[in-house]
């Protein structure tokens, strides 16, 4: 269950940094379909992750990397307000989602991959 919430918020990570390079480079906004995609993909992770962690019981470093991307999702939440409201996302928002997804994603690596928890 690591791996496949691994693979989903790699795609999620793919979709994101697209959207973050476009809001940067003053770019239109992305896409629907791209912030969708990145949103259901990074949810799906999310569940998967949940599951995974609930079965071992909240421990260990997985549990640590399912916290950050929580964090992360409300970031992405707070930014979908902005999107909706048809505000300017804020730059600080922006990078502080990306920040607290990258650090999840890395912890989840690590769980899986290094300290085999």
């Amino acid at each position: 269950m690591y791996r496949l919430s691994i693979l989903l918020f790699a795609v999620a990570a793919v979709a994101g940094l697209t959207m973050a390079v476009m809001h940067f480079k003053k770019a239109t906004p992305p896409r629907p379909v791209l912030a969708v995609l990145h949103g259901l993909f990074a949810a799906s992770g999310l569940v998967v992750l949940l599951l995974a962690v609930i079965k071992v019981g909240f421990q260990g470093a997985s549990a640590i990397a399912l916290g950050l991307l929580v964090v992360a999702a409300l970031g992405g939440f707070g930014l979908l307000s902005f999107h909706l409201r048809g505000s300017a996302l804020p730059s600080e928002l922006v990078v502080g989602h990306a920040l607290l997804a990258v650090a999840g994603f890395v912890t989840l690596l690590a769980a899986e991959f290094v300290l085999m928890t």
